[in-house]
């Protein structure tokens, strides 16, 4: 629980991204979203290392830790950011990790609008951090999701 509670977030650009941090970034996402979740959907989108993608992570960055939670920022094509792939190890949970990540992100993103689409069931924790459904749920691989947008600060 200490390592928990004492990783440090990192961000890095996609660019500047250690081969292995990504990789653990990216077998991170696989065992939450595909193996755990059993929803086995194309993860490796070829957003990851688009030139504006930002990635943040707990742990890990050649630590000897994991990485135990991660996020990506990415810029669309009208001007907002998109926040995407939130997850944290099952290890971590219930620790506070996403909140750290949303914090970290969320001060990136400033004052720009932002979107994201959420597991319907979460929908609640991006509310207090002022995003709005603008949408109705759909279907993404068997999940119910809802498309959320947080407008200019």
């Amino acid at each position: 629980m200490s390592e928990v509670l004492a990783a440090t977030v990192h961000r890095a650009w996609a660019a500047d991204l250690e081969p292995r941090t990504l990789y653990e970034i990216l077998r991170l996402r696989v065992d939450v979203f595909v193996v755990e979740q059993a929803c086995p959907y194309d993860e490796l989108d070829g957003r990851d290392l688009e030139p504006g993608a930002r990635h943040f992570w707990l742990g890990g960055h050649g630590e000897p830790e994991p990485v135990l939670g991660c996020l990506r920022l990415l810029d669309e094509p009208g001007g907002e950011l998109r926040i995407g792939r939130l997850c944290s190890a099952r290890s971590g949970r219930g620790r506070g990790l996403g909140r750290r990540l949303m914090e970290a992100a969320l001060a990136e993103v400033g004052d720009r609008p932002c979107v994201l689409d959420s597991q319907e069931h979460l929908a609640g924790f991006y509310r207090g951090y002022g995003f709005e459904v603008t949408g109705p749920a759909y279907d993404w691989d068997g999940v119910s999701h809802v498309p959320m947008r947080r407008g200019r600060r």
